[in-house]
C-alpha cells in the first residue's frame, strides 16, 4: 500500500455540519408558505442529497412551484450560509494532525461553487486546503469519479496516495470508481433507511480523528 499523502472530504455531512444552516432555510420557505416547519432531525439526514431533496422533502417532488422553491431555498441558504454551520468535532484537531504530518488536504463536493467557496471562506480553510473541487468545476459530479482525479492531480498525489471520506454512497462509489481508499463517515447524514454496510467503503470511521489511526495502518 503506498503511502497516504492526501485526504479528501466531502463537505456537508462529512468536514462541515452544514444542516442547521440548510434547516433553517428549508424551514423558512415552508413558513413563507404557510406551511408548518419541520424537524430538525427529519430534515438532516437529507441535507447531503442537496437542495432539491430538500424541497422534494418539504413540498414533494411535483410542486407546480418547485423551481420558485428551490431558488428561494438556495436564496436564503446563501445569504445565512455559515450562520450556524461549523467543523464536526474534532475535525479542526484531524485537520491540524494531518498538516503536522505533511498530509495534506481538500474538498470535493456536488455544492456548486458559488455556494461552496464562500462556505470555505467562513470557515477559514481557503488557505488551508490544498484544493477545492465543487459540483460545476468539472462536467462531472459524484458518483462519477472525475471530480475526485481532479482533486488528485491538483493535490500533487496519484489515486491511491488518497483517502476519500464522505457521508452518502454516491461518495463511495466515487472514492472506489476512482481507485481511491474510501471511507464512510457514520457521524454524517445517514439515514435509518441507508445501509452503508453495502456500499463497499474500505472502512467506516465514528470520529474525524479515526483517520489517523486508519493512515498509519494502512503504512
Amino acid at each position: 500500500m503506498p503511502k497516504i499523502k492526501t485526504v479528501l472530504f466531502d463537505l456537508d455531512g462529512t468536514l462541515a455540519d452544514t444542516a442547521p444552516d440548510l434547516a433553517n432555510a428549508l424551514n423558512y420557505v415552508l413558513k413563507k408558505h404557510n406551511c408548518d416547519a419541520l424537524p430538525f432531525e427529519t430534515i438532516r439526514p437529507v441535507v447531503s442529497h442537496g437542495g432539491m431533496a430538500l424541497v422534494t422533502l418539504g413540498f414533494g417532488e411535483d410542486h407546480p412551484e418547485f423551481d420558485t422553491l428551490y431558488k428561494e431555498l438556495l436564496d436564503h441558504y446563501q445569504a445565512n450560509i455559515a450562520t450556524e454551520t461549523t467543523l464536526f468535532p474534532g475535525m479542526e484537531n484531524l485537520l491540524l494532525d494531518l498538516e503536522k504530518k505533511d498530509i495534506s488536504w481538500g474538498v470535493v463536493t456536488n455544492k456548486p461553487a458559488w455556494l461552496t467557496d464562500p462556505l470555505i471562506k467562513a470557515l477559514n480553510l481557503t488557505s488551508r486546503a490544498v484544493t477545492v473541487v465543487s459540483g460545476d468545476t468539472l462536467k462531472e459530479r459524484k458518483p462519477h469519479p472525475a471530480p475526485l482525479l481532479h482533486a488528485c492531480e491538483q493535490a500533487g498525489s496519484k489515486a491511491d496516495e488518497c483517502l476519500y471520506v464522505g457521508d452518502a454512497e454516491r461518495d463511495i462509489e466515487a472514492g472506489n470508481r476512482a481507485g481511491m481508499i474510501s471511507i464512510i463517515a457514520l457521524f454524517g447524514y445517514i439515514a435509518e433507511s441507508d445501509t452503508p454496510g453495502t456500499w463497499g467503503a474500505h472502512s467506516t470511521i465514528n470520529t474525524p480523528q479515526a483517520i489517523i489511526p486508519l493512515i498509519q495502518s494502512l503504512r
